[in-house]
Protein backbone atom coordinates (compact mmCIF):
# COMPACT_ATOMS: atom_id res chain seq x y z
CA UNK A 1 0.00 0.00 0.00
CA UNK A 2 2.77 2.46 0.91
CA UNK A 3 4.55 1.78 -2.39
CA UNK A 4 1.34 2.43 -4.29
CA UNK A 5 0.79 5.73 -2.45
CA UNK A 6 4.35 6.85 -3.18
CA UNK A 7 4.05 5.79 -6.82
CA UNK A 8 0.78 7.67 -7.24
CA UNK A 9 2.24 10.73 -5.54
CA UNK A 10 5.20 10.72 -7.92
CA UNK A 11 2.96 10.19 -10.98
CA UNK A 12 0.65 13.01 -9.91
CA UNK A 13 3.62 15.26 -9.25
CA UNK A 14 4.98 14.55 -12.73
CA UNK A 15 1.59 15.19 -14.34
CA UNK A 16 1.18 18.43 -12.43
CA UNK A 17 4.54 19.72 -13.72
CA UNK A 18 3.09 23.00 -14.97
CA UNK A 19 1.36 23.64 -11.65
CA UNK A 20 4.43 22.59 -9.66
CA UNK A 21 4.90 20.15 -6.85
CA UNK A 22 4.42 20.70 -3.15
CA UNK A 23 7.45 20.73 -0.89
CA UNK A 24 6.39 17.31 0.44
CA UNK A 25 6.15 15.89 -3.10
CA UNK A 26 9.61 17.28 -3.87
CA UNK A 27 10.91 15.71 -0.65
CA UNK A 28 9.48 12.31 -1.70
CA UNK A 29 10.90 12.61 -5.23
CA UNK A 30 14.37 13.56 -4.02
CA UNK A 31 14.71 11.35 -0.95
CA UNK A 32 12.38 8.33 -0.73
CA UNK A 33 13.12 5.12 -2.65
CA UNK A 34 11.17 2.31 -1.01
CA UNK A 35 11.76 -0.45 -1.71
CA UNK A 36 15.26 0.33 -2.96
CA UNK A 37 15.35 0.41 -6.75
CA UNK A 38 17.68 -2.21 -8.17
CA UNK A 39 19.68 -0.85 -11.08
CA UNK A 40 21.32 -2.82 -13.85
CA UNK A 41 24.70 -1.61 -12.64
CA UNK A 42 24.59 -1.41 -8.82
CA UNK A 43 27.64 0.87 -8.75
CA UNK A 44 25.64 3.41 -10.80
CA UNK A 45 22.68 3.61 -8.35
CA UNK A 46 23.24 7.28 -7.46
CA UNK A 47 23.74 8.52 -11.02
CA UNK A 48 20.70 6.56 -12.20
CA UNK A 49 18.37 7.61 -9.38
CA UNK A 50 19.43 11.26 -9.34
CA UNK A 51 18.78 11.53 -13.08
CA UNK A 52 15.52 9.55 -12.92
CA UNK A 53 14.20 11.67 -10.08
CA UNK A 54 15.24 14.92 -11.84
CA UNK A 55 17.64 15.91 -9.06
CA UNK A 56 20.43 16.27 -11.61
CA UNK A 57 19.86 17.31 -15.20
CA UNK A 58 21.95 18.28 -18.24
CA UNK A 59 23.03 21.91 -18.02
CA UNK A 60 22.60 22.08 -14.23
CA UNK A 61 25.41 21.76 -11.69
CA UNK A 62 25.80 18.41 -9.93
CA UNK A 63 24.27 18.23 -6.47
CA UNK A 64 27.14 17.67 -3.98
CA UNK A 65 25.21 15.07 -1.97
CA UNK A 66 21.81 13.43 -1.74
CA UNK A 67 20.38 10.74 0.51
CA UNK A 68 17.74 8.17 -0.45
CA UNK A 69 15.72 6.61 2.37
CA UNK A 70 14.61 3.01 1.81
CA UNK A 71 11.66 3.09 4.21
CA UNK A 72 7.97 3.84 3.74
CA UNK A 73 7.10 7.51 3.40
CA UNK A 74 4.77 7.04 6.39
CA UNK A 75 7.81 6.39 8.62
CA UNK A 76 9.19 9.81 7.71
CA UNK A 77 5.80 11.46 8.17
CA UNK A 78 5.68 9.84 11.63
CA UNK A 79 8.95 11.59 12.50
CA UNK A 80 7.06 14.90 12.25
CA UNK A 81 4.97 13.84 15.24
CA UNK A 82 8.13 13.43 17.35
CA UNK A 83 9.17 16.37 19.51
CA UNK A 84 11.64 18.58 17.64
CA UNK A 85 15.19 19.02 18.86
CA UNK A 86 15.12 22.19 21.01
CA UNK A 87 18.30 23.62 19.45
CA UNK A 88 17.78 22.79 15.75
CA UNK A 89 14.01 22.42 15.46
CA UNK A 90 14.44 19.24 13.40
CA UNK A 91 12.47 16.07 14.00
CA UNK A 92 14.21 12.67 14.13
CA UNK A 93 13.02 9.19 13.24
CA UNK A 94 12.71 7.01 16.33
CA UNK A 95 14.59 4.15 14.65
CA UNK A 96 17.47 3.81 12.22
CA UNK A 97 16.54 3.31 8.57
CA UNK A 98 18.26 1.85 5.54
CA UNK A 99 19.77 4.67 3.45
CA UNK A 100 21.91 5.19 0.40
CA UNK A 101 24.12 8.25 0.82
CA UNK A 102 25.32 9.67 -2.51
CA UNK A 103 28.37 11.95 -2.52
CA UNK A 104 29.83 13.67 -5.57
CA UNK A 105 33.26 12.31 -6.55
CA UNK A 106 35.92 14.95 -6.96
CA UNK A 107 35.40 18.68 -6.63
CA UNK A 108 33.93 19.50 -10.04
CA UNK A 109 30.20 20.22 -10.00
CA UNK A 110 29.84 20.29 -13.79
CA UNK A 111 28.18 17.29 -15.51
CA UNK A 112 28.70 14.48 -16.07
CA UNK A 113 28.08 13.82 -12.40
CA UNK A 114 29.82 10.83 -10.78
CA UNK A 115 28.81 9.73 -7.29
CA UNK A 116 30.01 7.41 -4.55
CA UNK A 117 27.20 5.38 -2.94
CA UNK A 118 27.32 4.24 0.66
CA UNK A 119 24.71 1.98 2.28
CA UNK A 120 24.11 2.84 5.94
CA UNK A 121 21.61 2.38 8.78
CA UNK A 122 21.04 5.82 10.31
CA UNK A 123 18.36 7.88 11.97
CA UNK A 124 17.01 10.67 9.77
CA UNK A 125 16.47 14.34 10.72
CA UNK A 126 13.75 16.23 8.86
CA UNK A 127 12.21 19.66 8.81
CA UNK A 128 8.42 19.48 8.82
CA UNK A 129 5.64 21.75 7.64
CA UNK A 130 1.98 21.03 8.34
CA UNK A 131 2.90 17.60 9.73
CA UNK A 132 4.82 16.50 6.61
CA UNK A 133 8.58 16.25 6.01
CA UNK A 134 9.79 18.89 3.54
CA UNK A 135 13.58 18.83 4.01
CA UNK A 136 16.06 16.08 4.84
CA UNK A 137 18.33 17.89 7.30
CA UNK A 138 20.78 15.04 7.86
CA UNK A 139 21.34 11.59 9.27
CA UNK A 140 23.08 10.26 12.35
CA UNK A 141 23.95 7.18 14.34
CA UNK A 142 22.35 7.23 17.79
CA UNK A 143 24.81 7.06 20.68
CA UNK A 144 24.97 3.67 22.38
Amino acid sequence: MAGWVLCMTLVLAALAGAVGETRYEKFLRQHVDNPRTSTLAAHRYCETMLARRRVTAPGRPCKPSNTFVHAPAEDLVAACSQAPDPTTGFHSTPRAMSLTACRLRGGDTRPPCAYRARQVQHHVRVACRDGLPVHLAGTYVAPS
